[in-house]
C-alpha cells in the first residue's frame, strides 16, 4: 500500500492555531463504521453515544515542559534543548539547538535553574545529556514551555500551558498531548460515569515520533517510532469485564488504541496488563481488534495516525469522512475537532 493512498488537500486555514473558547465547544463528526454514513454535532453530545455498561479508555499521560532555553559556558552562545526522555537517572534524551556546536562535554547553563552537559551525540542526531539538579521533572516545570506542534506557527501562551493537557492528566513523560482527549472535561467525564460507563485509565507517552513524517514510498517499509507504555491490571480487567458482559470499549485517540492492541493476547479480544515500550505500527488491512469505537482527531495527510484510524472503517469511508470535515470547515489537528468512529 503506497504512502500517498493518505494523503488529501488540506486548506491551511483549517489548521487550528488556537483551542476552542472553552474545551467542549469543539464540533464532532459522528462516522457509522459500517456504512460510512456522517453528522456533525457538538462535542457536548457526546454523552448521547455512550450505553450502561460501555467503557471508556483514556490516556492520563502529562505532557512535559520539554523546552528549554541557556547559554554555552565559554561562549554565551544561545541554546534551545528539547526535552525528549528519561535514559537513566540524570540523563536524558534531548534535540538541541545549534546541536553542530554543542560536542560532548559542552555545558550549558539554564538561567539560574542549574546546568546540563552533553554527553553524546548519538547518529540519530539527538544528544544524551546529564543534569546537574535532583529533580529535571521540577527544574521543567519552573523553566520549560509547552512544545506546541509544529504545525502551530505561533508563540505558546500562558493558557497553551493548561490547555494543551487533558484534565485528567497525571503522569508526566509526554512531549505532545494525547489530543483526543483535550475536549472532556470533568463535568462531561462525570456525566459519563453517572450514566454507568466505566473509565479505564492507562498510560503512553506520547513521543516527538509521533510527528515523524513517513518518507518511504510502501507503508509496510515504515519503520515506527517507539512509546513507552503503563497499563495498569484495573484498566485490563475493566475492559476484558466489559466486552465480557456484552458491552463497548470506546478508545479515546490512537494512544489507547496502540496499547490495547499491544497488550492483546492472540486470538482473543481480552488484553493483559503490563508495563514497556511499543514500536507497534497499525495499518490497512489490519482491523482494530479490542476498540468497538474511537474518538479521535483529525490527522495529517500520509500520516501514520490516519493509517491507524484507517483499521477502524475502510479508507475510502474514512477518506469521504475527512472530505465532509472540510467542506464544513472543520478545524485539523491538535486543537482542532474531533470525529467518532462507532
Amino acid at each position: 500500500m503506497k504512502v500517498t493512498d493518505f494523503n488529501f488537500d488540506l486548506p491551511e486555514e483549517l489548521i487550528a492555531q488556537y483551542p476552542a473558547e472553552h474545551r467542549e465547544d469543539s464540533r464532532m463528526l459522528v462516522m457509522d463504521r459500517k456504512s460510512g454514513d456522517c453528522s456533525i454535532h457538538g462535542f457536548r453530545e457526546i454523552i448521547n453515544y455512550f450505553e450502561p455498561g460501555d467503557c471508556l479508555v483514556i490516556n492520563d499521560t502529562k505532557v512535559l515542559r520539554a523546552r528549554l532555553w541557556g547559554t554555552r559556558q565559554g561562549t554565551g552562545g544561545r541554546v534551545q534543548a528539547f526535552v525528549l526522555k528519561q535514559v537513566g537517572g540524570k540523563l536524558w534524551e534531548c534535540m538541541l539547538r545549534p546541536g553542530r556546536r554543542l560536542p560532548p562535554g559542552s555545558v550549558v547553563e539554564l538561567a539560574g535553574f542549574g546546568t546540563f552537559t552533553v554527553m553524546e551525540k548519538r547518529p540519530d542526531g539527538t544528544f544524551v545529556v546529564r543534569f546537574d539538579v535532583p529533580d529535571v521533572l521540577e527544574l521543567m516545570e519552573k523553566a520549560g514551555q509547552i512544545p506546541l506542534p509544529p504545525y502551530i506557527t505561533r508563540t505558546p501562551t500562558q493558557e497553551d500551558q493548561e490547555r494543551y493537557q487533558t484534565v485528567y492528566a497525571n503522569h508526566p513523560g509526554a512531549v505532545a498531548a494525547p489530543t483526543a482527549g483535550l475536549h472532556f472535561t470533568k463535568e462531561i467525564l462525570a456525566e459519563i460515569e453517572a450514566k454507568g460507563v466505566k473509565i479505564a485509565r492507562l498510560t503512553l507517552h506520547v513521543g516527538a515520533g509521533t510527528f515523524k513524517p513517513v518518507s518511504v514510498e510502501n507503508i509496510e517499509d515504515h519503520i515506527m517510532h517507539e512509546e513507552t507504555y503503563i497499563f495498569p491490571a484495573e484498566a485490563a480487567e475493566t475492559i476484558n469485564t466489559t466486552h465480557k458482559n456484552g458491552h463497548r470499549v470506546i478508545c479515546t485517540g490512537t494512544t489507547t488504541v496502540r496499547v490495547l492492541e499491544t497488550c492483546v493476547i492472540p486470538g482473543t479480544r481480552e488484553v493483559k496488563p503490563g508495563t514497556g515500550n511499543t514500536s507497534i505500527f497499525l495499518y490497512p488491512p489490519y482491523k482494530a481488534i479490542v476498540p468497538d469505537a474511537l474518538l479521535t482527531n483529525f490527522h495529517l495527510p500520509q500520516s501514520t495516525l490516519l493509517m491507524l484510524i484507517c483499521t477502524f472503517a475502510e479508507k475510502e469511508k474514512i477518506m469521504a469522512a475527512y472530505k465532509m470535515a472540510i467542506e464544513n470547515k472543520m478545524r485539523f489537528f491538535s486543537y482542532g475537532d474531533c470525529m467518532l468512529l462507532k
